[in-house]
């Protein structure tokens, strides 16, 4: 009788061997992401890994690895203390890496992308022409356009231009925008042994390095919240630790108000990211917590902030890491009291995204 040998599955890593730099740097980064910039830690993990998966070669081994993150300029070692840390270097090199894994699959506009659809001043040429309309920008005139078609209209003897022979440039008109950058750093992030903050992490470094590389003119602020909410760096992202936190989302919603009403562009955002579930907020000096399902207290307070921000047309994107039915049902809620976005990412996935735009009301998959 047929029959099928099941065999202990031990993932495909076996199969790596690695041949040069490039290859195992790719896998030191994920580590080093994890253990929070931890250089050490990292190429120890890194080492136990070898030694167990056989992942470099005779020619190749971590000793060379290391030699050469020194010469590339990705750390700097202190010999006088013994000391090796990552340098800016690296941190650049995160981000770019975390925009090619997270939004590497999407095409290209539908994330981040905030330009309107009618042309104006403050603009930006794409070189393609249009007849002229009244109240069309003058320095946009396209020259060489409009006298090839007043030649042709007219003839080249006796050379006459009138409105109709002009044509100007297409233009877009970008719209800056004041963008705040939301982590949840609580306990959540790490409960029950799945690990939430890396994948936080590597979203926020690339929607930081996506606002900055493609958006220059907007403003970019980066908190995180825990019991309570404070402002980090952009350079501070892969250091970022859970810490023995409850979810104060009200605080974090508090703080990214705060900061965006003192931005003068018209256009704000808050991109929150999150496992979902608020337990935690501050009466006077106290903190009022429950970790036990979702608190009517906290969640009305959280409810009402959603309220604010639309009232001041702050429109919140929240970017959920958890896959709970309770947990989801909150932030569709929130999501649809706001008139904002939501993101639901599978954590071995996240350029696979489900994007719920309540503002146009439809889903779109990426």
């Amino acid at each position: 009788m047929d029959g099928v040998i099941f065999e202990k599955f031990i993932g495909s890593i076996k199969n790596i061997k690695t041949k040069n730099f490039e290859d195992l740097f790719k896998i030191y980064q994920q580590i080093l992401l994890i253990t929070s910039g931890d250089f050490n830690k990292t190429i120890s993990l890194l080492t136990d890994l070898d030694k167990k998966y056989n992942i470099t070669s005779s020619e190749y081994g971590i000793g060379n690895f290391i030699e050469d993150l020194k010469k590339k300029g990705y750390i700097i070692e202190n010999k006088s203390e013994g000391e090796i840390k990552i340098t800016k270097k690296s941190e650049i090199e995160f981000r770019r890496s975390a925009l090619d894994e997270v939004f590497g699959k999407l095409k290209k506009g539908n994330i981040g992308n905030h330009s309107t659809n009618f042309s104006g001043p403050s603009i930006e040429l794409d070189y393609s022409t249009k007849p002229y309309e009244y109240g069309d920008n003058l320095e946009n005139i396209a020259f060489n356009e409009s006298i090839k078609n007043a030649q042709i209209n007219h003839g080249i003897d006796n050379f006459i231009m009138n409105e109709n022979d002009l044509e100007t440039y297409e233009s877009d008109h970008k719209t800056q925008t004041s963008t705040v950058l939301l982590i949840d750093i609580s306990h959540s992030m790490i409960l029950y042994g799945e690990d939430r903050i890396t994948p936080a992490k590597k979203v926020a470094m690339a929607l930081s390095e996506l606002i900055m590389k493609k958006y220059k003119k907007d403003t970019i602020d980066v908190a995180v919240f825990g019991n309570d909410a404070w402002k980090v760096k952009i350079k501070d992202i892969p250091y970022l630790k859970v810490g023995p936190y409850h979810t104060n989302t009200i605080a974090g919603l508090e703080l990214a108000i705060d900061i965006l009403r003192r931005r003068k562009n018209n256009n704000k955002q808050i991109f929150m990211i999150t496992d979902g579930k608020p337990t935690c907020m501050k009466v006077g000096i106290n903190y009022y917590k429950n970790a036990f399902g979702l608190d009517p207290k906290i969640l009305n307070k959280t409810y009402n902030l959603a309220s604010i921000c639309k009232k001041n047309k702050i429109r919140v994107n929240t970017f959920m890491i958890a896959s709970d039915p309770y947990l989801m049902e909150f932030v569709e809620k929130f999501t649809e009291i706001n008139d904002g976005s939501a993101y639901f990412a599978d954590l071995n996935d996240l350029g696979s995204m489900v994007l719920k735009d309540y503002s146009k009301n439809k889903i779109k998959k990426y």
